[in-house]
């Protein structure tokens, strides 16, 4: 999910690491990258991992929402026919994964 090297890259997209294990005590700094402080990555870690936890309903609703061609589809039909089906089968996945 989120490990040691994405939060440093998410504080310093140019650092150059090696990262031994994911361990915070195992971060080698290359190339004259300068240290980032253990405790700095591990609170980006801690935030980026309670964001990733706060999309979760957006990982759920991914998995059920029709294809992009399905929706194409209904919608066209929709125009033609004066219906609604798309905006429904939105809806229904809406409700059913609520943020």
């Amino acid at each position: 999910m989120t490990d040691i090297a994405k939060a440093i890259k998410s504080i310093n997209k140019l650092a150059e690491f090696s990262v031994n294990a994911d361990d915070i005590n195992q971060v080698t700094w290359e190339n004259g990258t300068t240290p980032i402080p253990a405790n700095k990555i591990l609170a980006k870690q801690q935030e980026l991992i309670t964001e990733y936890n706060s999309k979760q309903y957006q990982r759920d609703r991914a998995k059920d929402y029709p294809t992009l061609a399905d929706q194409l589809d209904m919608q066209y039909w929709d125009k033609i026919n004066g219906t609604n089906k798309w905006q429904q089968a939105i809806n229904a996945v809406k409700q059913k994964y609520p943020k």
